[in-house]
Protein backbone atom coordinates (compact mmCIF):
# COMPACT_ATOMS: atom_id res chain seq x y z
CA UNK A 1 0.00 0.00 0.00
CA UNK A 2 1.01 3.49 -1.08
CA UNK A 3 1.71 6.42 1.75
CA UNK A 4 -0.81 8.23 -0.53
CA UNK A 5 -3.81 6.03 -0.20
CA UNK A 6 -4.63 6.73 3.49
CA UNK A 7 -4.84 10.35 4.26
CA UNK A 8 -3.39 10.02 8.05
CA UNK A 9 -0.33 8.13 7.03
CA UNK A 10 0.25 10.62 4.08
CA UNK A 11 0.25 13.34 7.23
CA UNK A 12 2.18 11.12 9.24
CA UNK A 13 4.86 10.95 5.97
CA UNK A 14 5.06 14.47 5.95
CA UNK A 15 5.64 15.26 9.36
CA UNK A 16 8.47 12.66 9.15
CA UNK A 17 10.10 14.74 6.31
CA UNK A 18 9.32 18.04 7.97
CA UNK A 19 11.11 16.83 11.21
CA UNK A 20 13.98 15.71 9.16
CA UNK A 21 14.24 18.93 7.10
CA UNK A 22 14.41 20.97 10.00
CA UNK A 23 16.99 18.67 11.94
CA UNK A 24 18.98 19.55 8.97
CA UNK A 25 18.64 22.91 9.72
CA UNK A 26 16.51 24.47 6.61
CA UNK A 27 14.74 27.11 6.69
CA UNK A 28 10.73 27.35 6.88
CA UNK A 29 10.82 29.63 3.66
CA UNK A 30 12.65 26.63 1.96
CA UNK A 31 10.34 23.92 3.45
CA UNK A 32 7.68 26.09 2.47
CA UNK A 33 8.87 26.09 -1.23
CA UNK A 34 9.59 22.32 -1.63
CA UNK A 35 6.44 21.62 -0.07
CA UNK A 36 5.13 23.85 -2.86
CA UNK A 37 7.08 22.31 -5.24
CA UNK A 38 5.76 18.60 -3.93
CA UNK A 39 1.94 19.56 -4.30
CA UNK A 40 2.51 20.97 -7.79
CA UNK A 41 3.65 17.83 -8.58
CA UNK A 42 1.29 15.97 -7.42
CA UNK A 43 -0.98 18.15 -8.14
CA UNK A 44 0.24 17.47 -11.98
CA UNK A 45 1.18 14.05 -12.11
CA UNK A 46 -0.68 11.81 -9.44
CA UNK A 47 -3.88 10.82 -9.43
CA UNK A 48 -5.79 11.52 -5.86
CA UNK A 49 -6.08 8.46 -4.04
CA UNK A 50 -8.99 9.03 -1.29
CA UNK A 51 -11.41 11.88 -0.99
CA UNK A 52 -9.22 14.55 0.93
CA UNK A 53 -6.42 14.45 -1.60
CA UNK A 54 -9.21 14.79 -4.28
CA UNK A 55 -9.79 18.54 -2.30
CA UNK A 56 -6.49 19.55 -2.28
CA UNK A 57 -6.08 18.82 -6.02
CA UNK A 58 -9.35 20.52 -6.66
CA UNK A 59 -8.23 23.68 -4.58
CA UNK A 60 -4.41 23.54 -6.32
CA UNK A 61 -6.02 23.33 -9.55
CA UNK A 62 -8.30 26.64 -8.92
CA UNK A 63 -5.79 28.61 -6.96
CA UNK A 64 -3.30 31.23 -8.53
CA UNK A 65 0.43 30.35 -7.21
CA UNK A 66 0.13 32.82 -4.75
CA UNK A 67 -2.77 31.12 -3.44
CA UNK A 68 -1.03 27.17 -3.98
CA UNK A 69 2.43 28.90 -1.71
CA UNK A 70 -0.87 29.03 1.08
CA UNK A 71 -2.13 25.78 0.71
CA UNK A 72 1.65 24.22 0.51
CA UNK A 73 2.20 26.47 3.91
CA UNK A 74 -1.44 25.32 5.21
CA UNK A 75 -0.31 21.97 4.68
CA UNK A 76 3.56 22.18 6.33
CA UNK A 77 1.16 23.92 9.27
CA UNK A 78 -0.75 21.10 9.29
CA UNK A 79 1.81 18.04 9.50
CA UNK A 80 3.49 20.50 12.24
CA UNK A 81 0.59 20.39 14.35
CA UNK A 82 1.53 16.18 15.07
Amino acid sequence: MSVLDNFEQWKGFLADRLQQAQQQGLSQQVITDVAYQIGDYLARNVDPKNPEERVLADLWKVADEKEQHVLANMMVKLVQQK
